[in-house]
């Protein structure tokens, strides 16, 4: 896949980034892994995140929400973790994740530039 690996080599070029990946939310495999450190396991964190997507989904299903999730926003005390679901047909099932620092990152820079490698992703 060396779309993926484009993709996920872009998403590490956004200011403040520390990790990204490209996940299965109906497995929580990751399908694709880019940074990190070694007091971080991404892997584990990407998959983890599945839950808070599934989570959403539920909820915007019980609701009956003609609608779908465009990203999720994790604030932490020093980092910003967003979750961003493929919309392309082949991109079903998948989300891109990608954490920055708070203290490197413009989030609004980080979200516009994370929509456009999701747009530019084929798989």
């Amino acid at each position: 896949m060396p779309n993926l690996d484009v993709a996920l080599k872009s998403a590490m070029s956004i200011d403040g980034a520390i990790g990204a990946a490209l996940v299965d939310y109906n497995s929580g495999m990751t399908l694709g892994v880019a940074g990190g450190n070694g007091e971080l396991d991404l892997t584990v964190a990407a998959a983890g995140n599945t839950d808070v997507v599934r989570a959403k989904l539920r909820t915007i299903e019980m609701l009956n929400l003609n609608d779908e999730i465009e990203d999720i926003l994790i604030t932490l005390g020093s980092q910003y973790h967003l979750i961003r679901p493929l919309t392309s047909r082949t991109g079903k099932g998948l989300f891109l994740y990608l954490m920055v620092s708070k203290s490197g990152a413009n989030l609004a820079m980080a979200r516009h530039q994370l929509r456009t490698i999701e747009k530019s992703l084929e798989l």
